[in-house]
């Protein structure tokens, strides 16, 4: 009844402002839910040592090698390369099957020869003079990368397009309430990343993606810029640009209470790394 009200209000000029109006503040409540059961289910880690690292890595190797095959799978089953020495790897963590929902990696760079991925292979995509990495000290910048959601965690029955039949998440192992959550997920770990930044004093954070992802984030309040062309790599991707300082200010108040919670789950890990 209400999505058929707010439909018409949509198709009348002088009510399609109230509609959008009501329709955001639907959103914002559905998000504050989101907030609200993503610490109930989920758990946020920093990988400090060898063993949780290692559980990064082998996420990747199933998102990035065996699913997507945009790597060779490696004989140990895990998707490591060198800048994983100078980075900062976070996870989520499902706390009822204790199964890893997500993973992702910060590079960083302590000096001109820790180059971060983008600048070593989509150098020729970077287009924007002034929001370059080359102009920033490199203990400033930092790039998001090898962002990897297992299969288990994303792909729904309700998911009735891209890989429709793979991975579908059993319904007699997670609750609804959970199901909820984790479209969330990739979501929470871009607000760790930025969590993890601001408290190292990241001024600059750059990532490849698509176009399209840029846009669904934009949408939330993640305003990345576009700072060079589309190539190819892993896909048609082009390289951003944000700062995480105005990430806070440019939120809805949904997703500004996600992240608050994020940040609070990490404070005690932040002060160890």
């Amino acid at each position: 009844m209400l999505k058929q009200l707010l439909k018409k209000m949509d198709s009348n000029p002088l009510l399609k402002n109230v509609s959008k109006s009501i329709q955001t503040s639907l959103a914002n409540r559905e998000v504050s839910k989101i907030a609200s059961h993503f610490k109930q289910f989920f758990n946020t880690t920093i990988a400090t040592d060898k063993a949780t690292k290692a559980l990064s890595y082998r996420i990747r190797h199933d998102v990035y090698c065996t699913e997507l095959v945009f790597e060779p799978e490696k004989p140990d089953g895990l998707e490591k390369d060198e800048f994983d020495e100078h980075s900062i790897h976070c996870l989520v963590q499902h706390k009822g099957s204790k199964n890893f929902a997500g993973t992702v990696r910060m590079v960083m760079s302590n000096s001109y020869d820790q180059l971060l991925p983008i600048e070593q292979f989509c150098s020729h995509a970077l287009e924007d003079e002034v929001l370059h990495p080359k102009n920033y000290k490199r203990e400033e910048i930092c790039e998001i990368s090898r962002l990897a959601v297992p299969a288990q965690f994303r792909k729904r029955k309700t998911d009735q397009y891209e890989g429709a039949g793979t991975g579908v998440i059993d319904e007699h192992s997670f609750s609804q309430n959970e199901m909820r959550c984790f479209p969330f997920i990739a979501i929470s770990l871009y607000f760790m990343a930025a969590t993890v930044t601001q408290q190292k004093g990241i001024n600059h954070i750059f990532v490849m993606m698509e176009p399209r992802l840029a846009r669904s984030l934009r949408f939330v309040g993640i305003p990345f810029t576009q700072i060079g062309k589309v190539t190819e790599y892993h896909g048609k991707r082009a390289p951003y640009h944000i700062d995480p300082k105005v990430l806070f200010q440019t939120l809805s108040p949904g997703f500004k209470k996600l992240m608050m919670v994020i940040g609070k789950d990490m404070k005690e890990q932040l002060d160890d790394v």
